[in-house]
């Protein structure tokens, strides 16, 4: 099974800029896509039907245009669900589940701290939420968590690390769910396979960020240690334009 993530920066201007050009280059068994700051009114046929795939949708519903994530997928999943049980998360659009015969594979948008840390509080909730979800659900079968996670795990993981210690996706807070989260037995799976630095998924728009590599690695594929055997490869596409972040994939055995 191949599967990619990537944070769009909305989809309708992503479709604009290749998205459909994209996937079926790629030709990916399932896409995970987030902000795609998309409505239902707004996802006519076209998004909704892209040959081939079946979709699974989770809006925003408090805020129109804001988050949002869609799964798509080339076989129907056994089931699917949007959010992880928590209702101030859920209405926000950040969570699609879907369960395929080996696994749940969750796409997360997961919140921003805010430059004043004002949503730190809101952001840590959503994750403890949703490691206790993701343990729930496997007790059944191997969990797969994927998207933007809106953190930066290790120093090695952004290029400024001094200047931005502390700040948004960058905290303590931040950095020790994260570690909370692989101790509970996940693997990040791109550091299966590297273990040096300079290897990012989402640059600022400013000061030539991307030509400069001047980044964070904030886009993660995160398996629950049962999949470690099937994981084939784990890596990151930073050559792929179209949003501030550039796609991950996965590819694991079927």
């Amino acid at each position: 099974m191949k599967i990619i993530t990537w944070n769009l920066n909305g989809i309708n201007s992503s479709v604009k800029t290749g998205l459909l050009d994209f996937m079926k280059k790629e030709n990916a068994d399932v896409y995970c896509f987030q902000e795609t700051k998309a409505t239902p009114e707004k996802v006519g046929m076209f998004l909704a039907n892209v040959d081939g795939y079946e979709s699974y949708w989770s809006f925003c519903s408090i805020k129109k245009g804001y988050s949002g994530v869609v799964t798509y997928t080339k076989k129907k999943p056994l089931s699917s669900s949007e959010g992880i049980g928590w209702k101030e998360g859920d209405q926000e659009g950040r969570t699609m589940v879907t369960e395929f015969p080996d696994l749940y594979l969750l796409n997360c948008y997961f919140p921003n701290a805010n430059d004043e840390l004002s949503r730190l509080p809101f952001r840590m909730q959503y994750n403890n939420h949703l490691l206790e979800y993701c343990e729930k659900l496997r007790k059944k079968k191997p969990v797969i968590i994927t998207g933007d996670f809106n953190v930066a795990h290790e120093e090695i993981d952004l290029t400024n690390f001094k200047t931005n210690r502390g700040k948004k996706g960058f905290t303590d807070e931040e950095r020790g769910w994260f570690s909370r989260l692989l101790q509970h037995g996940y693997i990040d799976t791109f550091r299966m396979f590297e273990k040096a630095g300079g290897h990012y998924t989402w640059w600022s728009n400013f000061g030539n960020a991307r030509a400069n590599n001047v980044g964070w690695r904030i886009d993660y594929f995160v398996a629950s240690d049962e999949l470690k055997g099937k994981v084939k490869k784990s890596y990151i596409l930073p050559e792929v334009m179209g949003s501030d972040h550039c796609p991950i994939v996965l590819e694991i055995a079927d």
